[in-house]
């Protein structure tokens, strides 16, 4: 399927970039349309089990293994990245093993919440705190993580799913504060969060009925969606949370 992604801009040198979550639907879509710009150098790609088949992606593909739960091998992936230009954080849970979006407060369970946190919001601030720290001090850089709509504080209006916005929203915070530290060393750097509307994979699939025509991406023009938001966006966006359309979204 053509994405329509016409490659990354911006930068004044091939791009190394970063993705974390390249296993998944969306993680894995970005991993395919940054192998095939011919401004990117090299992909490292980062996903809890190795990639199948990895060596079918092309020779700019460097595969490696990362579990956002576990710390250590977070440090041991930004030791071996070295410097990067574009850390793309592609992770998230919102249902699985005794983990299902709460419709009520009477659904809430300690245990799902503390999940749902690691996940989406703890495993992301370790990653940035690994990684912000491989990007250059000058010139462009970016440290995108995919958050959510319903993460949106300002935006919520229906209730439920009570640990997944939570999550989100403090992932949306994490990014905010690390947005504003990340400026005082790295003054031409973007750190934002992505919502990538509804995408065809694994996370969403019970939740796709209501979903409006037209509003069910497949992964690869999600991946296009996002990867040309980020081309659209400077400094003076670091710290925000932006839609797969460009929509500036409230936190």
């Amino acid at each position: 399927m053509e994405s329509g992604f016409a490659g990354l801009t911006g930068f004044d040198h091939p791009v190394r970039a970063v993705v974390i979550g390249a296993g998944g639907g969306i993680g894995s879509a970005v991993t395919r349309l940054l192998l095939a710009d011919p401004g990117v150098a090299e992909v490292l790609a980062f996903a809890r089990r190795p990639l199948d088949p990895a060596s079918a992606l092309g020779p700019k593909l460097r595969p490696g293994i990362l579990d956002v739960t576990d710390e250590d091998s977070i440090a041991r992936a930004a030791e071996a990245a070295g410097s990067v230009d574009l850390v793309f954080v592609a992770t998230g849970l919102l249902h699985g093993d005794g983990v299902q979006p709460e419709k009520s407060w009477r659904s809430l369970d300690p245990q799902a919440m503390a999940t749902l946190f690691q996940v989406n919001a703890i495993g992301p601030a370790l990653v940035a705190k690994h990684f912000l720290a491989r990007l250059p001090r000058r010139g462009r850089s970016v440290f995108a993580a995919i958050s959510a709509k319903v993460g949106s504080i300002g935006d919520n209006r229906l209730g439920g799913w009570y640990g997944y916005r939570a999550a989100k929203a403090a992932l949306n915070q994490i990014i905010r504060t690390a947005s504003i530290e990340l400026a005082r060393t790295r003054p031409d750097a973007l750190c934002v969060a992505l919502h990538p509307g509804t995408v065809d994979t694994g996370l969403s699939k019970p939740f796709q009925a209501g979903v409006a025509d037209g509003k069910l991406f497949p992964p690869e023009i999600s991946a296009a969606h996002l990867l040309t938001v980020l081309n659209g966006l400077t400094p003076a966006d670091s710290g925000g949370l932006f839609a797969w359309n460009g929509e500036r979204l409230p936190y």
